[in-house]
């Protein structure tokens, strides 16, 4: 049975670059996030996501208003950066796109959400974390991941249940990293937490000498990096390399398995971060999908592609129920959704926010991600 489905799941992957018939409804989905660069890594795993998910339903009779539907993949990279994202966004709209699945920073996802707006086309992130994004008044604009009010709270509250007292702050001044950071000093004080210091970087840093230094004399406990990946192992070596015998601490921007490589044993028992969700091998179905994505991209999941798949799943049950692919029914179709998927159930509140959406809490042991705590 299983080398069945995973046969089955790589005819579907084939089939899906088939040309779609002239009684099909063609949907075009988007996906849009840094397919270069430093978080390439991360692009890329949310593009698998997606392109399994559309593998999927062109494997099945799936219908829309009584046709049947044939998806296509548009996927554009946005580099991280807000303003290849916008053009990107501008793009996908011009390119006739009937949902985007993305993107992934916080910083492109915000002002590329206006463009997509405007066109009342559908758009899920199944990263993007700031809670502004959700803020702008925006109909057509969703969240399928907990937001950094979430993570960030999650993480001092993990920081004070095991007994620290002292914490220092980095914040690489992006979208995401301001908001994650600001949401644990907040939290953080709060429990009673000291915070000592708190310093910035950019999302391109390497050297993080002078603000550790700085750190050193306050002695803090713990690091928050309000970041991302790269720059996590980079504080991480760093950290060691001064001797400063303090947890690394981080929201889902840090929190990936590409950070052991780059940082290797220095990060055993002394990395700790959140991300959205409940830990994969935890779900229904969820250890099979694992093995299917490997064996598909011959590559392991990194962190969301699971919530980028089901964001996919999602999109196209909104357009069944609505019994078009047009956006702007779509859109009206995803605020009334209730949907039970790998990740659990799945419903958006007013706003376009998860209801109810999980975080966990890793740390890394053994050379991988390691779940230590989940929330709810």
């Amino acid at each position: 049975m299983r080398r069945f489905l995973l046969l089955a799941a790589s005819l579907g992957l084939w089939a899906s670059l088939l040309p779609a018939s002239a009684q099909d409804l063609v949907v075009k989905i988007g996906h849009a996030g840094p397919l270069s660069g430093p978080q390439a890594n991360a692009g890329r795993d949310n593009e698998r996501g997606v392109k399994l998910a559309i593998a999927d339903l062109n494997a099945q009779d799936f219908r829309i208003g009584g046709k049947r539907a044939r998806f296509e993949l548009v996927s554009e990279d946005d580099q991280g950066d807000p303003r290849t994202g916008t053009q990107v966004a501008q793009k996908m709209v011009d390119t006739g796109v009937r949902a985007v699945i993305g993107h992934y920073n916080s910083g492109v996802s915000i002002p590329a959400s206006r463009i997509y707006s405007q066109e009342d086309i559908p758009m899920i992130t199944g990263a993007s974390s700031n809670p502004q994004l959700t803020r702008q008044g925006f109909a057509s604009i969703f969240r399928l991941a907990a937001n950094d009010n979430v993570m960030g709270a999650a993480m001092a509250e993990f920081a004070a249940a095991r007994g620290l007292r002292k914490v220092a702050v980095i914040d690489d001044r992006t979208a995401y990293g301001t908001g994650v950071a600001d949401i644990f000093v907040q939290t953080a004080k709060g429990l009673g937490l000291e915070v000592v210091g708190r310093e910035f970087t950019n999302d391109k840093a390497t050297d993080f000498t002078a603000i550790l230094t700085k750190f050193k004399g306050l002695a803090p406990e713990a690091v928050f990096l309000g970041g991302y990946y790269a720059q996590g192992a980079g504080v991480a070596r760093q950290m060691r390399q001064l001797d400063i015998n303090a947890l690394l601490l981080g929201g889902d921007g840090i929190c990936t398995a590409e950070v052991v490589p780059l940082g290797g044993k220095l990060l055993e028992g002394r990395y700790f971060c959140a991300q959205s969700g409940r830990p994969l091998d935890s779900l229904p179905g969820g250890p099979a999908f694992r093995e299917r994505f490997t064996k598909t991209f011959d590559a392991p999941i990194d962190a969301y592609a699971p919530a980028f798949y089901v964001a996919t799943l999602v999109v196209a049950r909104a357009m069944q129920q609505a019994g078009s692919d047009e956006p702007k029914k779509v859109t009206a179709a995803l605020k009334t959704l209730k949907m039970d998927s790998m990740l659990g159930p799945v419903q958006f509140d007013a706003t376009g926010e998860w209801l109810k959406a999980p975080v966990t809490a890793y740390q890394i042991a053994g050379g991988k991600l390691v779940p230590v705590e989940r929330k709810p």
